[in-house]
């Protein structure tokens, strides 16, 4: 570009600082017929490297809150899920068991020797518990990873395939693992009678947590159930599990599946949103001049204009503020 272009962009500028790249374009083409116009985007491209383009807050880390707790009354109308705090092998290596309860029935779904907390581990745990034994209506976990990030309001990919099976999130206050607290005592039971000694190595640790599963569901009497066992009151869910299904949305100008890296390929631009939503097809909706609306299933996540592409969150939608304590 001739820097005569470019000194006259940045002298519009700096004369009327709420003009945007559109209107100083149309102004240099009615002041300059003769030149080969630059497009909006170089215009835009050319204020940004004058320092002339204001900078808006960064999008802050998310601060982990409790969300509303349930009270339910029926078997998978809540699960409850945790790692019980890792222990050490014979063989050196440290063991992540995931537990996964009922919260009416106290039935004990899951508990898996894992290597670690990644995702990746954890998505296939569940992906069979769902097939064993129904999806439940809402999942309570703390604020951990995998269950929950410090990103786009506290969600992780593991939470987002969730709310795509149709799963509530319930989340506890940080610090106040009471309010989880029949499987924190489950997990009680569980260190007593399944890790001391630990098993040899994995293959030998998972068989003495299936041996507990077994003795804890359909062997000891529970007190706080009237001395029954849990399986005496667990049904699996009549919800199955299908996979995920097809996610579209009419209501809205286009549907948008996002990149990899977390990113809204739309109309040329590439609008950052959050690598948690990788591969999910989000809606996108204008609802003003120049302002776009980025729903995922029936929540709204947040706004972007077409010229600063910087996503603007919306209030939590996923129901996450700070409420009284519960006693579990």
């Amino acid at each position: 570009m001739p820097f005569q272009i470019e000194a006259l962009i940045v002298q519009l500028r700096r004369e009327h600082p709420s003009w945007g790249a559109p209107k100083i374009r149309e102004k240099l083409r009615r002041r300059c017929s003769d030149i080969l116009l630059p497009a909006i985007s170089t215009v835009h491209a050319v204020i940004d490297r004058h320092g002339l383009v204001p900078r808006g807050r960064r999008r802050s880390r998310y601060k982990a809150q409790g969300t509303t707790l349930s009270r339910p009354q029926q078997p998978n109308d809540l699960w409850c899920v945790d790692y019980k705090g890792e222990f050490q092998l014979a063989d050196r290596r440290y063991c992540y068991p995931l537990t996964i309860s009922d919260f009416t029935s106290r039935y004990l779904l899951g508990c898996d020797a894992l290597e670690g907390t990644k995702e990746i581990y954890a998505f296939s745990v569940f992906e069979r518990t769902f097939k064993d034994f129904g999806l439940p209506m809402a999942i309570r976990t703390d604020n951990g990873v995998p269950f929950a990030s410090t990103g786009f309001f506290g969600l992780s990919k593991l939470s987002v395939w969730w709310l795509r099976l149709g799963i509530a999130l319930e989340r506890i206050q940080p610090g106040h693992p009471q309010q989880n607290g029949r499987h924190e005592r489950m997990h009680l039971t569980l260190k007593k009678e399944a890790t001391k000694p630990p098993g040899k190595n994995f293959l030998q640790q998972q068989a003495k947590f299936d041996y507990f599963l077994h003795e804890y569901n359909h062997e000891r009497p529970h007190q706080a159930l009237g001395m029954r066992y849990p399986a005496e009151l667990y049904r699996p869910s009549p919800r199955s599990y299908q996979g995920l299904p097809p996610l579209e949305y009419p209501l809205h100008d286009r549907t948008v599946t996002v990149t990899e890296c977390g990113r809204l390929c739309f109309g040329g631009r590439k609008i950052n949103l959050s690598a948690v939503f990788a591969g999910q097809n989000v809606g996108v909706r204008e609802v003003a001049d120049h302002v776009w609306l980025i729903s995922f299933m029936h929540y709204d996540l947040g706004f972007f204009d077409d010229q600063c592409c910087r996503v603007e969150c919306t209030p939590n939608p996923f129901g996450a503020k700070v409420l009284p304590m519960s006693p579990e």
